[in-house]
């Protein structure tokens, strides 16, 4: 089984993000051959030099070979590569975890805040995602709020479709 992590590799947040990750996702299935492109020193190396086409063959390479995607869809927007990776994967029609982990999420069913929001849409206490990235997600797979539901939707997803 082969599968891909896709999230911002150039903030200490999100290289610790994909380190922790990864690693609870290779121990619970050390039969995963996980692609974590922050650990691609060749086109990673911030000291040599690839140039943007070398990076795009390299991450589609990986993803045309991946059964499964873990997406990461922290921050005030999903990063850019994130996106465009979801959305070549999307094409493949395999599982597609998205991870976001953002506190917004809880409340959802708090009164006080979907009341504010309905009187005035400047008190959003909850987060938006882009709908177009978000069905792509759920059209293959599933959206999880933590690392531990990743390993449970990567494993179950093993199960069912891999």
């Amino acid at each position: 089984m082969k599968g891909y992590l896709a999230n911002g590799l150039f903030s200490m947040g999100d290289r610790y993000v994909n380190e922790q990750l990864a690693k609870v996702i290779r121990e619970a299935v050390p039969e995963i051959d996980l692609y974590v492109p922050q650990e691609n020193a060749a086109i990673n190396d911030k000291a040599a030099y690839a140039n943007s086409e070398i990076i795009a063959e390299a991450d589609l390479s990986k993803l045309k070979e991946s059964d499964i995607l873990i997406a990461v869809l922290d921050g005030v927007e999903i990063d850019s590569g994130v996106a465009a990776e979801i959305g070549a994967f999307s094409m493949l029609n395999r599982p597609i975890v998205g991870v976001f982990t953002d506190t917004r999420q809880q409340g959802r069913d708090n009164r006080k805040k979907i009341d504010a929001l309905v009187e005035d849409a400047l008190e959003n206490q909850f987060v938006y995602r882009n709908l177009f990235l978000v069905g792509l997600v759920k059209r293959n797979g599933v959206i999880v709020s933590s690392l531990e539901e990743a390993v449970e939707a990567v494993l179950e997803m093993k199960k069912m479709h891999i």
